[in-house]
């Protein structure tokens, strides 16, 4: 689990590499991103969290690695690259999203407030699917889309649930072509979990008959 990095007063040289070093102190990206099974097997509370938010929200585990694995390749601190000024000034970036599910700041206050906590963290990942499991639940219940159709849910995710009613992402060929990566991954990772779930349930010592079932 990335440790929570505490920033005192310092200068900025110094700020930035104290943010750098928290990173560097996170997980590292799975080598195998198209397999479910080696991604929990390098990161097995990762299934315990996906997991939890999909009792708590209805999102099955494969749907929300999915949408990481597009949104973030499963970095912890990932932010989209900086603007260029004069082709190699950096300048600000296109918007405020980071961590595992390059979550915006507005809606990260948002989950925060409704079905988080104060001290959700969007390089956590457990804070990461429970905030996708919170998002497409309230897609949803909004706009009725199957939390079993990971395409549709995904284009409300990367659109909002406003610009998905108002059809925004009908002319970004490349929404809708992440959209399908989402959906197409999604399903491969919903057919290989089942070689692997009843391990990753039952591999504590405590975990045995009933506690096990599926």
């Amino acid at each position: 689990m990335p440790r929570l990095c505490i920033v005192p007063r310092l200068g900025v040289v110094a700020i930035g590499l104290l943010a750098s070093g928290c990173a560097m102190m996170a997980p590292a990206p799975p080598q195998d991103q198209t397999n479910i099974c080696q991604i929990f097997d390098e990161h097995p509370r990762w299934y315990d969290h996906a997991r939890a938010a999909e009792e708590r929200w209805g999102t099955p585990i494969a749907t929300q690695m999915a949408f990481i694995q597009q949104e973030s390749s499963f970095r912890s601190h990932a932010r989209p690259p900086r603007n260029r000024i004069l082709g190699f000034i950096p300048g600000s970036r296109p918007s405020s999203a980071r961590g595992y599910a390059q979550a915006l700041d507005p809606v990260w206050g948002e989950y925060r407030e409704e079905a988080g906590s104060t001290l959700a963290r969007r390089s956590n990942m457990k804070h990461a699917t429970d905030f996708i499991g919170w998002y497409n639940r309230r897609t949803h219940d909004q706009l009725g889309i199957s939390l079993h159709n990971p395409e549709h849910l995904y284009l409300a995710y990367h659109e909002g649930q406003g610009g998905y009613r108002r059809g925004t992402y009908q002319n970004k060929p490349q929404v809708l072509q992440a959209a399908n990566q989402v959906s197409s991954r999604a399903a491969r990772y919903q057919a290989q979990l089942p070689a692997c779930e009843a391990e990753l349930r039952c591999r504590r010592f405590y975990q045995f008959g009933p506690f096990c079932s599926a």
